[in-house]
Parts: C-alpha cells; structure tokens; sequence
C-alpha cells in the first residue's frame, strides 16, 4: 500500500519539489524556508532572514516578501492535496511594519479561503521578530485541472502516515 500522507506531510512534499524543479524558490529561499504545519487549506511557514533576503537598507526586501506570498498561496492550495497548485492570475501585497533583518525569524500563514471551478483565493500573513504583522498578500491561482492527488493525499480524518 502507498503512503498516504497529511496534509503537513503532503505540503512538504510540494515543497521539495518547488525546492528540485523551479529556479526561484531554491535560490531565494534555500535551506531558510520552513513548513512548520499544514492543514486542510492552511499552511504555517518561517522564513530564517539572510543577507540575501534583504535590500540595501539591510531590511528584507518587498521582493522577497512577495515571493514568500506567491509560494504561500501555492502552499495553501496544496494543502488541499493539490500537487499541481495552478498559475498566478493576480498577486498583492501590503507593506504594514518593517519585516525583520538578517537573522531575524519572520513567520508566515497563508489560507486557502476558496477554490472553486477555475480559481483559488489565497490570503498570506507575515509576522517579524516583533510579533507585529509585517504584511499581508492576497493571491489568486488560476486551478483548471488541479484535482486532489488521492495517491498521496488522504483527508485528516483517514491519515495512516506523516512523512517528512
């Protein structure tokens, strides 16, 4: 019988795959980027802030912290137990707080508020080191043939086996 994962389990298997297969995630975010859990339609993530992360003024930069909205809406929809998670249609951002420096901990949250027949509505909450939200994004993914994977995902309810 295969292993059927949670939805934490499936997550981190999504990102593994961000992390071989795209050319951005691993280079911006690296060994830094964490999934700390998953639920159906909710992931929490941290973020270990480097020198790399950061702009000129030594504070993480808007572009990182889109990035990390752009992955977390893709992780929310993954949590549904969508290996594909679909393409961006529209990304947002708003800047509240300063987000932290190299070696700060910036913490993450991103929802899945809906999925429907052709798009998905994510939200993405940043706090820094401060416990102050940073910022918060709103994305929505266009999912036509994004079905959930029943091989490796399985509803809480019928877990048989977290992998990490």
């Amino acid at each position: 019988m295969a292993k059927r994962l949670s939805p934490t389990g499936f997550t981190k298997a999504v990102v593994r795959s961000f992390m071989a297969d795209s050319g951005l995630e691993p280079r911006l975010l690296g060994p830094g980027f964490r999934v700390m859990s998953a639920s159906e339609g909710r992931v929490d993530f941290e973020l270990d802030i480097s020198k790399d992360h950061t702009n000129r003024m030594k504070a993480i930069h808007g572009g990182t912290l889109a990035s990390l909205v752009d992955l977390g809406g893709s992780l929310a929809v993954a949590s549904t137990g969508r290996f594909a998670t679909g393409v961006t249609t529209d990304l947002n951002v708003t800047y509240l707080n300063p987000g932290g420096k190299a070696g700060d901990l910036l913490k993450g949250t991103a929802v899945c508020e809906k999925i429907g027949k052709t798009l998905a509505y994510t939200t993405v909450t940043f706090t820094n080191a401060k416990g102050q939200l940073a910022a918060r994004g709103s994305h929505t993914k266009f999912v036509v043939g994004t079905v959930p994977d029943e091989g490796l995902y399985v509803a809480p309810s019928k877990w048989t086996e977290d992998l990490d």
